[in-house]
């Protein structure tokens, strides 16, 4: 027996977007930050490398590692601050790790930065998405055992944790977060592999397609670090640009966005009925003060970008968006995923499914998605469902579901006979986690 009260188990979900760590039986994570990370390859910087290497030894602090002769930033404040030469890289591509060293810096950032604990006392209960394949898992068992030396470890699909975390074993999951939007069923605690359904548009697509549409109008927005503020007088202020010309354009891209996002978080809600042109054309403006000062308004868009979710064609309306042709074109609504999702399973529960569709994930807390998705299900099912769209009425709830259901699980006392340990480990060896956590 591992668990008991006396120790906790960390839970720990990594999304395209931020990373969500903390003790399980809390009601919301302690810890969290971007997946993204600030890299800077010590080629370009250190060509001075030779004379200051003392220098350089002290300040190399474990989270931020000579790997392979570059530096990794981990933290919304390391990110924050500005560094000549600095990449914004993500360990993910399409939910799937590609770069191991960097989640290895982020679970370090984890447990040394943020929860302070030593890994080698807590089990660990990871979230995983869906797609993930069976190397990827081993990879992730052999870390945490070989690496961290953790007691005991679980991976847990992300559509079940959401569905355990608003108390249910049957669900059709909706998890819209930042890199992509899947669509997964979930019966007695289990996801149906065969009906999961996913599409590229996430939240990082949308807070795009409000930048290139706010710079067809003629407004940039300025980064953070690229101006400084005086007041000249009490309440006037006056804007002073700063010419740094060693930022990379992925750090510019970075901060841009994550001043785009909140203006979409802040503003835009899912329209009632389908976007078109001529019915929004005189919709009343809304006011947004961005970071440097200047008052942009915002009218139509307010509506388009969220309908982009529902009908993906839109986003070709915006020029200058990146491959939004072949991800328009690939991608499906909401709506046709979800009853695609609910056809592929069983005659038997799909009226269950129906029944207990839940909305997770960051955007999936934009205003109205609720009442739009239900509306347009009701329309497109087969008359005989009960459609009942669910969603936490709570934002924050609603964001951190998938950490949620994980404390949820791993403070369970039935669970704690399902762990996968350190002993089972190394007796069978990685390839046995596909035994133990289905």
């Amino acid at each position: 027996m591992y668990g008991g009260d006396e120790v906790s188990a960390i839970v720990i979900d990594l999304g395209s977007h931020t990373c969500k760590a903390g003790y399980a039986g809390e009601d919301a994570p302690k810890a969290v930050f971007p997946s993204v990370v600030g890299c800077i390859d010590q080629m370009d910087a250190d060509d001075d490398k030779e004379n200051n290497d003392s220098e350089t030894n002290n300040r190399n602090a474990d989270s931020n590692k000579l790997k392979g002769k570059r530096k990794l930033y981990v933290g919304s404040q390391a990110l924050g601050f500005r560094r000549d030469h600095m990449e914004v890289v993500s360990p993910l591509k399409d939910g799937v790790v590609v770069d191991w060293d960097i989640v290895d810096n982020i679970w370090d950032h984890a447990f040394k930065d943020c929860l302070l604990i030593d890994p080698k006392e807590h089990p660990m209960l990871l979230a995983e998405p869906s797609s993930n394949t069976q190397q990827q898992r081993e990879k992730t068992a052999e870390l945490m055992f070989e690496k961290y030396k953790v007691p005991a470890l679980f991976l847990a699909k992300n559509a079940v944790l959401t569905s355990f975390a608003s108390g249910r074993a049957t669900s059709v999951v909706i998890d819209s977060g930042g890199g992509s939007t899947t669509v997964a069923p979930v019966h007695d605690g289990y996801v149906l592999q065969k009906a999961v359904s996913s599409s590229p548009i996430g939240g990082e697509f949308l807070t795009d397609c409000l930048m290139k549409s706010l710079e067809r109008k003629g407004i940039v927005i300025k980064p953070r670090y690229s101006f400084k503020r005086k007041e000249i007088q009490p309440g006037v202020f006056q804007t002073v640009d700063v010419d740094l010309p060693l930022t990379t354009e992925s750090y510019k891209l970075y901060s841009q966005r994550v001043i785009a996002s909140d203006i979409k978080e802040c503003v835009c809600r899912a329209p009632d009925a389908p976007y078109d042109e001529s019915s929004y054309s005189n919709i009343p403006m809304t006011p947004y003060e961005l970071p440097d000062g200047q008052t942009i308004e915002i009218g139509a868009d307010r509506f388009k970008i969220p309908d982009i979710l529902f009908n993906p064609s839109l986003a070709q309306t915006i020029p200058g968006v990146d491959n939004s042709a072949e991800i328009s074109s690939s991608a499906r609504g909401l709506p046709q995923m979800v009853i695609e999702s609910i056809n592929r399973c069983d005659v038997d529960i799909r009226k269950e499914l129906f029944g207990s569709i839940l909305l997770a994930g960051g955007t999936a807390s934009m205003q109205q998605l609720k009442e739009r998705l239900e509306k347009d299900l009701l329309e497109e099912s087969p008359q005989a469902a009960r459609v009942k769209v669910l969603a936490s009425g709570n934002a924050t709830e609603r964001r951190f579901s998938v950490w949620i259901g994980g404390s949820i699980l791993a403070s369970l006392g039935s669970f704690q006979q399902m762990w996968f340990s350190k002993s089972e480990y190394e007796e069978h060896g990685a390839s046995y986690i596909q035994r133990k956590c289905p």
